[in-house]
């Protein structure tokens, strides 16, 4: 089967809300933690070496990312800034702070968030509060949790159970939850067919 996903390329990079592109069609964000491997997770979706940048310095991207399905036009993946607790000055963090705030409340083209997490070190603050973000505003969420292949199956299972029953008490069945590797491929095809339902692309 083809992947819907497979042609995506960058369109652009936002740094302020005037630079985002105009606000229709349809939109999935992906955040993520610093090393938690969401550009290795956005690669494998996209089955591209180099599309999101793998970077050895946590945190290096520092605007909205924006790449497009040139065959599904108005079709978007974003990628986020991966900060969490990266080291970034005070006022930089309060801008995307600003700016984030601003992107989910009123980004009408946005239909869903792709939260990355490292398997072994899931739910951090970082990872809830950007979680409630998607929550607050009503729209899908669905957490991946990478690295899956650093673990045994057991392991793994329980990892995912464990995350399950936390974000079910938070917010009830609002949030999906999926092992994932990059490496293996584990949970790439399950990953995909969530984020192309959001974007409403049919499977090819």
């Amino acid at each position: 089967m083809a992947n819907p996903l497979a042609r995506a390329q960058y369109l652009l990079a936002a740094h302020t809300p005037r630079q985002l592109p105009p606000d229709g069609g349809f939109e999935v964000a992906f955040a993520g933690r610093s090393n938690a491997g969401k550009s290795s997770a956005l690669n494998a979706l996209c089955q591209q070496n180099a599309l999101a940048r793998v970077s050895k310095t946590p945190g290096r991207t520092q605007q909205l990312v924006y790449f497009g399905l040139p065959q599904h036009p108005d079709r978007y993946l974003v990628d986020l800034p991966g900060y969490g607790y990266a080291k970034v000055p005070h006022d930089l963090r309060e801008h995307w702070q600003a700016f984030l705030d601003a992107y989910f409340r009123t980004r009408l083209a946005l239909r869903g968030l792709v939260v990355v997490m490292d398997i072994r070190h899931p739910l951090k603050d970082y990872d809830r509060h950007m979680l409630g973000y998607a929550v607050t505003r009503g729209l899908p969420a669905h957490a991946l949790l990478t690295k899956a292949d650093k673990l045994s199956r057991g392991a793994a299972a329980n990892a995912v159970q464990a995350v399950r029953r936390d974000l079910a008490g938070a917010y009830g069945d609002t949030v999906g939850v999926q092992a994932f590797s990059g490496e293996s491929k584990l949970g790439v095809d399950q990953a995909r067919e969530v984020i192309c339902g959001w974007l409403e692309i049919p499977p090819d």
